[in-house]
Parts: structure tokens; C-alpha cells; sequence
């Protein structure tokens, strides 16, 4: 006997969308099981019933903007905490960078419900995802999110000597944190004082501790790259729009 489920919990598994807007489009009646409207939140399904959300639905999904910014040093990627600055206060029609190929209009509109899809902490710059779209959120920092995400990190070694090979290779795969081993990684020097990390998830401060435990203390961190959208051209403090044709 299979278990029925939340129904906005089986729209979120299906990639439909978030739970947060599934609730929303069925208090709007925008959701159909089997063919008929259920507009009662916490109603349950079979996973072998099918679902379907009104036209109304998909065009308000459409509307949903996602936003790269460069995140300086010294803001934080989510709510402002201890008088820091959140990086969303850096979107504003001043900070789009000048070369960004989107068709898009800003709007303030698009603030409203504008979360981080991952963390960039307070030392870190570089590519930082905010997005309305709760599809993407879940792809980017959901539990079983396979998208890598790459960050340059500028290194000194505070032992004698340099790095061994041998804490290298621990580097790529066999730390513990939080008593846990982490995931392999992808770590390789990109000239004498620069490493190049490749994760595929992302524990507070991770790189920097990762750094701390083989004797390197961490002189700047920038992520480049996340799944297949990478920071490029674009410039610290700047944001511009994801493009319909980019896909992380």
C-alpha cells in the first residue's frame, strides 16, 4: 500500500514547484488532482495520481526573476545580521551591470520574496544566486542537489616547507567535518599561491576550515562558477539577470 502524501510536498518532488508556492497556487485554486480543482491546504495524494496546475500558474512562474551578483567583502548573502549589509540591497537599477544582455526591466516587484540560493559568507566575494523561483532554489541548495559550484582560493602555506602531496589528496578526499566525512572534492593548484576548489555541497566555512586542518590559512576566497553559469565578466558589486537560455 503506497502512502499518500502533502500534496504540495508531491508537487515539489514532481519539480512542479517550491512547497511555499504550491500552497500558494492551491489557496488559489490553480491545482487540479485527477482533473478536479483541491483548494484545501494539507490535502494528501497518491503517488500515482496526477496533478496538474492552471495556465495562471506557469505565467506567474515565468514572471519569477533570478539574479547574479558579485558579491563584495563585507555583506552578508542572506538576512542583515550584527548592522551588516545583505547583498540584496545592492539590486537596484544603478549596480545592473552596464553589459548585462537581458531583456528584462527592473521593477521593485522583483525584491519581494528574492531569497539566496546558498550561502557566500561575509570574506567571500564572487557569484551569488538571489531568486523568486522556487525551482531553482531547490535545485541549487536542496538535500540531494548534485551542481557543483567552483571557488579560486588564495592561499598560504604557515608551516615549513610547502604543501605535501600527501595533504593535497586529503584535500580532494578524506577530511571530516562536524563528524562527518565530506564529499570527495576537486582541489588542484592553479599557480603557486592559488587553488582551485570544485564542491558539491557547501558546510559553513567549509573551504576555509578544509584549508585549516592541512596547515594553509585562507588569503581571499571567490566562487566562479556554479553548475554551468559561471561569474565571468561580471563586476564586484554588479548584478545582472539569469538568461531564459542559461541553466545551472
Amino acid at each position: 500500500m503506497t502512502e499518500p502524501l502533502r500534496l504540495s510536498k508531491r508537487m515539489s518532488e514532481l519539480g512542479l514547484c517550491s512547497r511555499r508556492e504550491a500552497d500558494e497556487w492551491i489557496a488559489r485554486g490553480w491545482v487540479r488532482v485527477d482533473g478536479k480543482v483541491v483548494s484545501e491546504l494539507g490535502s494528501k495524494v497518491l503517488p500515482s495520481q496526477r496533478i496538474t496546475v492552471e495556465r495562471q500558474a506557469a505565467a506567474e512562474q515565468s514572471k519569477r526573476v533570478t539574479i547574479l551578483i558579485n558579491k563584495p567583502v563585507g555583506y552578508v548573502s542572506g538576512q542583515a545580521e550584527d548592522g551588516y549589509t545583505p547583498a540584496v540591497a545592492l539590486i537596484k537599477p544603478e549596480n545592473r551591470w552596464a553589459e548585462d544582455p537581458a531583456d528584462e526591466h527592473f521593477h521593485p516587484t522583483q525584491l519581494r520574496s528574492l531569497v539566496p540560493a546558498g550561502r557566500l559568507d561575509i570574506d567571500s566575494v564572487g557569484l551569488l544566486v538571489l531568486t523568486q523561483d522556487g525551482r531553482i532554489a531547490k535545485q541549487l541548495i536542496g538535500q540531494d542537489t548534485s551542481i557543483d559550484k567552483e571557488y579560486l582560493v588564495r592561499v598560504q602555506y604557515t608551516r615549513p616547507g610547502k604543501l605535501p602531496d600527501s595533504d593535497l589528496k586529503k584535500l580532494n578526499h578524506g577530511l571530516w567535518m562536524d563528524g562527518k566525512p565530506l564529499l570527495p572534492a576537486k582541489v588542484r593548484w592553479q599557480n603557486e599561491d592559488q587553488l582551485s576548489f570544485t564542491l558539491r555541497e557547501g558546510k559553513k566555512r567549509q573551504i576555509r576550515r578544509m584549508c585549516e586542518m592541512v596547515g594553509l590559512k585562507v588569503i581571499g576566497l571567490k566562487r566562479v562558477r556554479i553548475g554551468r553559469v559561471k561569474l565571468g565578466e561580471l563586476p564586484q558589486g554588479q548584478w545582472r539577470y539569469l538568461r531564459p537560455d542559461e541553466q545551472f
